[in-house]
């Protein structure tokens, strides 16, 4: 019995970034913007791109859904079945900040990027504004995001 609740505290405590997938890329990379590190979940595929932050009831303080497209065009981001407040940054292929927008939980008011944008960040609501991050600052650490899908 010991045995058992042993592997089962050992599975709950297992990092978020241990998934089935057996790609060198990880699930979850830290980003800098300005002096800030933030911890962000990858949405590079399709599927996780379609899926973002659905569902949830909370996002850590630090932490974010980095969304990688395939190609650099205007994209749009809204919030179905999303309960959680964000905030998206719309940055360039060279991780630039294009726009920021504040997003309404459970709206299907889309937000586009003001130019062609490569990624999107979602954060918690008011998260850029707190940290003073505003249009033109760059996000570092985008190469370790793996290419999208």
């Amino acid at each position: 019995m010991l045995r058992y609740l042993f592997l089962a505290i050992i599975i709950f405590l297992l990092p978020a970034t241990v998934s089935s997938d057996t790609s060198t890329a990880p699930t979850v990379i830290p980003l800098k913007i300005l002096e800030h590190t933030l911890y962000t979940e990858i949405a590079h595929t399709p599927t996780a791109r379609a899926q973002g932050l659905m569902y949830r009831s909370q996002l850590d303080g630090n932490s974010g859904m980095l969304f990688v497209f395939p190609k650099t065009n205007i994209y749009g981001m809204w919030m179905l079945n999303t309960s959680i407040p964000l905030s998206v940054a719309f940055l360039d292929e060279k991780g630039v900040i294009l726009n920021i927008a504040d997003m309404t939980p459970h709206s299907v008011t889309p937000h586009y990027s003001a130019k062609p944008a490569k990624y999107a960040l979602e954060m918690n609501l008011g998260w850029f504004a707190k940290k003073d991050i505003k249009t033109g600052v760059q996000v570092r650490g985008l190469e370790q995001a793996p290419e999208a899908e």
